[in-house]
């Protein structure tokens, strides 16, 4: 009877690129803030009496294409209040290498001292206040944000600037900023100023860009400048806090650019822009901490 023939053991070794990508410096950890599906919202998806916090896929993607790990900070909400935890968000962000605010629903009123003006307006004040805490814990930290949409929009009332509730009534002579059919192909132009962060980054003047919004900055923040406006009805469309970290809110999405062609803003050089301020901070601080 022929002897079985013996079994062939295999061996793990790891060529030298394996060697060199382990030997690489750790991708960069983002944090994203969490989009809220309150219980109402929640209960039509089969979810009763539940709180869903969520993101949307086209921004981690962006943000995960340039190398960079994505994590979503859940709020620390209970009910209609927030609530401090063991678990804080000092914690998250000592953890994180930089914070990406992301888009969704209206800002309150109440979170820059009016009243809303239609019930439609009243925003989401929970997440108004989780975002502004967790904002503030990175600028303390003086890590690296980057607000889109209504993250822009929050990172003006952080710094106690308003909003227009609406461009529709309150801007006169205002473009279309919102169309639910067209929703992100719906685009306008953008001038950047001659001496914006934006003009160096991008060496132009003028740019194409989507339009998803019907809030926007009216008062701006303390220690911010606008970056950006939209032509020809001069709307608000980028700002940047002049303090001492990167802090950056735009109103547009540039996580939808690339899908929507070569005629709008590269989104690119923002974005590595974002995470080089992250790569910085984080080698200042390993560096302070081997000193």
């Amino acid at each position: 009877m022929a002897a079985e023939p013996a079994l062939e053991r295999t061996r793990l070794t790891r060529t030298p690129a394996q060697g060199a990508a382990e030997a690489r410096d750790p991708p960069l950890r983002i944090g994203l803030s969490a989009r809220i599906l309150h219980p109402e919202a929640a209960a039509t998806l089969g979810f009763r009496d539940k709180t869903l916090q969520y993101l949307e896929t086209s921004v981690a993607h962006w943000i995960m294409s340039h190398g960079a790990l994505v994590l979503m900070v859940p709020t620390l909400e209970a009910g209609a209040s927030l609530r401090r935890a063991s678990v804080s968000l000092r914690d998250y962000v000592e953890a994180l290498d930089g914070l990406v605010l992301q888009g969704g629903a209206d800002l309150s009123p109440e979170s820059y001292g009016e009243t809303p003006r239609r019930a439609e307006w009243r925003g989401d004040r929970v997440r108004d206040l989780y975002e502004i805490d967790l904002l503030w814990e990175f600028v303390i930290h003086r890590k690296p944000v980057l607000g889109i949409c209504r993250g822009a929009q929050l990172i003006n009332v952080a710094f106690n600037g308003t909003l227009h509730q609406d461009i529709g009534t309150e801007v006169p002579g205002a473009a279309t900023h919102v169309d639910r059919a067209a929703y992100d192909t719906l685009h306008h132009d953008v001038d950047f100023d001659p001496d914006s962060f934006l003009a160096r980054l991008y060496g132009a003047r003028r740019a194409r860009v989507n339009s998803i919004h019907h809030q926007a900055v009216k008062r701006l923040g303390n220690g911010l400048v606008v970056e950006a406006r939209s032509s020809p009805d001069g709307v608000v469309e980028a700002i940047r806090w002049t303090g001492g970290s990167f802090v950056i809110g735009l109103q547009w999405h540039p996580e939808f650019h690339p899908s929507l062609g070569e005629d709008f803003l590269d989104s690119g050089p923002i974005m590595a822009e974002f995470l080089g301020a992250a790569r910085r901070r984080k080698l200042g601080l390993a560096e302070a901490a081997g000193g």
